[in-house]
């Protein structure tokens, strides 16, 4: 009898075409593209960070670094966030593949409504974020966070102890700043916080292996930054691995890498011009 019930188990795991080691499906990178909507992000300004992000994922470098990886595609997922309570998924996690499927993400950007426009909790943003990366159905031995905005945390907890958190569970978070140029009398101090910008999400926002941050001069070279900032992330060297899976993939392609076309990440460049007002600005080490 007990053979029986063996053969039975076994003649339907061959029908259902299940492999126990192989549940979830093998993707290069996992990342969730966080984007700011606090009320600094005034319709304008909302439309083109939309409009910049559709635009990337047509874009034929983004897709040919894509198709370069062992995997042959990424999986990601946009969520808007504001304040400590105003989070919401854009798009649920998507396999991007071939300019099919990353147009269909593309325009899946530009259909969806804005949620809300409250304060700027970028803590709460990444806590969303990990949340997201934690139920994401797929496997992978890489996962960031894409953080984008315009200002500094104003509300929720210290925006480092979520980062260093999510640091800790091998997640990398980059980040893409967009400068407020002149100064915003109403929140001058929230977008052009001491030191600049970039320099507060370098010290308190990014952070993890090759973390880095773009710089974005204004929101009408938003979709220029994301671009590069895309490539960059699908091209950086693969991090210290996490627990590896028997349907985990080792090793690394280095033609990833000669993807980035200019772009220097990681602890060892300086800064880049790129597209003449958009800059990345590594971590320092």
């Amino acid at each position: 009898m007990r053979v029986l019930r063996t053969l039975a188990v076994v003649g339907l795991i061959a029908i259902a075409g299940w492999t126990p080691t192989c549940a979830a499906e093998g993707v290069d990178l996992l990342l969730v593209l966080a984007a700011d909507i606090s009320r600094s992000v005034d319709e304008v300004k909302f439309q083109l960070q939309r409009s910049g992000y559709a635009a990337a994922f047509s874009d034929s470098r983004v897709i040919e670094a894509i198709r370069s990886g062992p995997n042959r595609r990424i999986a990601v997922t946009l969520v808007e966030w504001s304040g400590p309570l105003s989070q919401k998924i854009v798009i649920d996690w998507m396999v991007i593949s071939d300019d099919k499927t990353a147009r269909l993400f593309g325009d899946h950007i530009v259909e969806a409504s804005r949620a809300f426009a409250d304060s700027t909790s970028i803590s709460a943003g990444i806590d969303f974020a990990m949340t997201q990366l934690d139920r994401a159905p797929y496997q992978t031995s890489r996962r960031a966070i894409d953080v984008s905005g315009d200002g500094d945390n104003n509300a929720g907890r210290n925006a480092t102890g979520a980062r260093d958190e999510a640091i800790a569970k091998g997640v990398t978070i980059n980040g893409l700043v967009t400068l407020t140029e002149p100064p915003s009398l109403s929140y001058s101090n929230h977008t052009n916080p001491p030191g600049g910008l970039a320099n507060y999400y370098r010290d308190n926002v990014i952070g993890g292996p090759g973390a880095f941050v773009v710089v974005a001069e204004n929101f009408n070279s938003f979709g220029d930054a994301i671009i590069k900032k895309l490539i960059a992330e699908i091209a950086q060297a693969v991090p210290q691995r996490r627990a590896s899976t028997p349907c985990a993939i080792s090793r690394a392609s280095a033609r990833l890498r000669r993807k980035l076309a200019g772009v220097k990440t990681g602890a060892w460049a300086t800064s880049v011009s790129l597209m003449g007002r958009v800059k990345v600005a590594p971590t320092s080490s």
